[in-house]
């Protein structure tokens, strides 16, 4: 577990590319070789230690949805678990963490979707709230756009809710 939480922690603040398996290893205080024979290679850490199962949607209606996602939102810009962050951080350059990423939006879409009236388009309609959303943990996370640390989570969902209750609704 410590080596995991070590990784995470790297992952988070390098991206997969500049975490070394021997940087882990120092920051566990174990021996290099430790790292490997558990893990075998330093993809296998990587994806190990990124593993993280989105919450499931409960919402009954839109605006319990819309609730629901905005909800989300002020948890993802209060912090992401590290595993969250390393995968941000390397989908760009490493194409496991884009993999990683797409499978667990796509998961998120159609939970989304399913939520969502079936009249039209279901699925796009998730895909740009879930999307609209990511944008914003990455303008606050990882980004550190001063418009967006400055403001208080309350007051960014607020502002989103419109668009977001849209696009979650039904179809006009």
């Amino acid at each position: 577990m410590r080596i995991l939480d070590r990784a995470r922690e790297l992952f988070a603040e390098k991206g997969f590319e500049r975490t070394t398996i021997r940087a882990v290893a120092a920051a566990a205080s174990v021996d290099p070789a430790l790292v490997m024979q558990y893990f075998g290679s330093k993809r296998e850490l990587f994806g190990q230690a990124v593993q993280v199962l989105p919450a499931p949607l409960t919402a009954t209606d839109t605006e319990a949805l819309v609730d629901q996602l905005l909800a989300s939102l002020g948890l993802k810009l209060g912090g992401l678990p590290e595993g969250t962050l390393a995968v941000m951080r390397s989908m760009l350059t490493d194409q496991a963490a884009a993999d990683h990423i797409r499978v667990a939006l796509g998961r998120q879409i159609a939970g989304v979707g399913a939520a969502l009236p079936a009249d039209e388009d279901p699925e796009l309609r998730a895909a740009l709230v879930v999307t609209a959303l990511l944008g914003v943990t990455i303008g606050h996370q990882l980004l550190g756009l001063t418009s967006l640390r400055e403001a208080s989570a309350d007051r960014i969902a607020a502002l989103l809710r419109p668009a977001v209750k849209a696009l979650a609704g039904p179809p006009e």
